[in-house]
């Protein structure tokens, strides 16, 4: 049975409350959608009123115009809608608001789609043994939006207005200023249909003419100010092709949309908050002709998220991938949900973060760290474990052949994950040579260093303690090679391993069996919280250290594993084996989050 099916048992798990969750508990006890029926498709009030009661006790809806990749701000939208038609046994509708022939492509449909399943969501429903995919676009609405625009000029609530783009601004005043009546507005219902046909007939250039609501030019709420609901677009639609040359305006057509569909709750974002007004006229006027059933969708609105270090404009998003700032609209620092995958994230993890950060009516900024700490709180209990040296220096044990053998090699081990034994357990091997970070080796230590310096005992993590001698550098000072003695007998997990106390343990990759990688290390993509608060540049902010790509030495498991595997490389963080250029025998892996949040510190 589909997760989306009416059940009474979706309702049982606790979820924190909010606003919607409450609007929703409400309407459901006081039966406000009980009597609805459904037509089994979208349609108009006829058709619903022929089918049966509706077996879905909620209806919402995401519906993302396919103009761009979604990104981090739709997660939250995607996690919100299907998350609650779950939860109270409904369904969500998936839904392309394709009314603007000239911004969309196939090409982010096929990706939102991809982005709503990955995120771990689907729009499917399963009633009486029959499946119903409720995958819709707003296209396939247009002759039933026609016939409504046909209808409100035929009741006198529609008129065509021929003034110029320039005069109709000027006209509508301010929110000081009343606006003033179109010159056009008192014409018969019969010139304006004549006029509207002559529109959709393609008799009138783009920009001639729009069709717009008779509502009050007087109105406090300028949306309310005769707001134009068609206009003229001589423009091929990837889906109707040149069918159309005229299309509904998006606040026209989004609530016939949620009606024909039957939606009880339409979610918006708060800058939609003006429009609901309009909304709810639309309703009435279509409810009063006939042309829709009652009780009509409601739309309510929750503040969109402002996520700390990112841009969610689609056009500056653009802009990032078009002028090169970043490898594409899946590049690892890009907030879009393609891009947060490639970089490491999960699906629970971006449920987790929508989870924590909850939905209110508030205007705020979440720090990106809550981000971060929701992946990290995923992958903790599930990636596996792995070494790796991301700034390798050679590690020499100068008494290895007189104590083990020249060309002996020490198999250790360690498990998989530390917390799930059934996992299993990994292998590499501890020779003469090893890799280890050129970091943990100083000349003279800082307080409180406890790593490699001359003198200085430490563990090498799951093999054996060794004393440091000292370095050896090339004649620009730099360091080519750390000398070390092994101390017999302190391999761990044998009898002697706490023979010899140490304060630093240390990890490192064999040189034997050790595999080179690449490695990217993405940082934050701004420098700034706000990059492009109060109208800055955003440009301006770009962190130049967002990307470093190192070639670093790995456990030798890690040269087979499938792209899109996560790790734990112990002491780093969280990586990733990129979805696109990892192979097998050519590892590249990407840095998805550090083990704790050091950004500024």
């Amino acid at each position: 049975m589909s997760s989306n099916t009416p059940t009474p048992d979706n309702k049982d798990a606790v979820k924190p409350s909010n606003f919607l969750r409450q609007i929703i508990e409400s309407d459901l006890a006081h039966h406000v959608h009980a009597n609805r029926h459904w037509g089994g498709t979208p349609g108009d009030a006829a058709h619903h009123a022929a089918g049966p009661l509706d077996p879905a006790p909620v209806r919402l809806r995401f519906p993302p115009e396919p103009n761009g990749y979604l990104h981090i701000g739709h997660a939250k939208s995607i996690c919100l809608n299907f998350g609650l038609a779950r939860d109270y046994g409904g369904v969500c509708h998936m839904r392309f608001d394709d009314t603007n022939p000239e911004k969309e492509d196939l090409e982010y449909v096929e990706s939102i789609l991809d982005a709503v399943q990955w995120l771990g969501f689907h729009w499917d429903s399963e009633y009486q043994g029959q499946k119903t995919a409720h995958l819709y676009q707003a296209s396939d609405y247009f002759g039933f939006m026609y016939r409504a625009a046909e209808y409100l000029i035929e009741a006198g609530h529609a008129y065509v207005d021929e003034q110029s783009a320039d005069e109709m601004r000027a006209n509508r005043g301010d929110f000081s200023k009343p606006g003033v009546n179109s010159p056009f507005r008192d014409r018969s219902p019969a010139e304006n249909l004549a006029r509207f046909r002559a529109m959709r007939d393609g008799q009138l250039p783009d920009g001639a003419a729009v069709l717009r609501a008779k509502i009050d030019m007087a109105a406090p709420n300028i949306n309310l100010r005769d707001p134009a609901i068609y206009r003229i677009k001589h423009a091929e639609h990837h889906h109707t092709g040149n069918t159309w040359c005229i299309y509904p305006m998006y606040t026209f057509a989004h609530p016939i949309e949620d009606a024909l569909e039957n939606i009880t709750h339409s979610i918006c974002t708060l800058e939609f908050e003006d429009q609901r007004p309009f909304y709810d006229w639309l309703m009435e006027r279509l409810i009063e002709g006939g042309l829709l059933a009652s009780p009509p969708p409601k739309q309510y609105e929750f503040s969109r998220l402002n996520l700390t270090y990112v841009i969610t404009s689609k056009r500056k998003l653009a802009q990032l991938v078009n002028e090169g700032h970043v490898q594409g609209w899946d590049d690892p620092r890009m907030p879009t949900i393609v891009g947060l995958r490639r970089r490491g994230y999960s699906p629970e993890a971006l449920q987790l973060f929508c989870e924590r950060i909850g939905v209110t009516k508030d205007y705020s900024w979440i720090d990106y760290s809550t981000l971060e700490g929701a992946l990290r709180d995923d992958l903790d209990s599930k990636a596996a474990r792995a070494m790796a040296v991301l700034d390798p220096v050679k590690l020499v044990i100068t008494n290895w052949d007189e104590l083990m053998g020249a060309g002996t090699l020490d198999t250790c081990g360690a498990p998989v994950h530390p917390h799930h034994p059934e996992l299993g357990r990994r292998s590499f091997q501890f020779g003469k040579e090893l890799w280890i970070e050129r970091g943990d080796y100083e000349d003279v230590p800082p307080k409180g260093y406890h790593r490699l310096y001359p003198g200085n005992k430490v563990r090498l993590k799951y093999g054996h303690v060794i004393e440091c001698q000292g370095a050896v550098r090339d004649a620009n000072g730099q360091i080519t090679e750390v000398q070390a003695l092994l101390v017999p007998d302190t391999k761990s997990g044998t009898p002697g391993a706490d023979a010899i106390k140490v304060k630093g343990v240390i990890t490192w990759v064999g040189a034997a069996d050790g595999v080179a990688a690449e490695v990217r290390l993405y940082d934050r993509l701004f420098s700034e919280a706000q990059p492009d608060a109060g109208g800055k540049d955003f440009l301006a902010s770009l962190n130049p250290n967002s990307l470093s790509t190192v070639t670093a030495y790995v456990e030798p498991a890690l040269a087979s594993c499938a792209a899109g595997a996560q790790f734990q490389f112990e002491r780093h963080g969280y990586f990733v084996a990129d979805r696109l250029d990892h192979q097998p025998g050519q590892p590249v892996f990407n840095r998805a989050v550090g083990l704790k949040d050091s950004w500024g510190k």
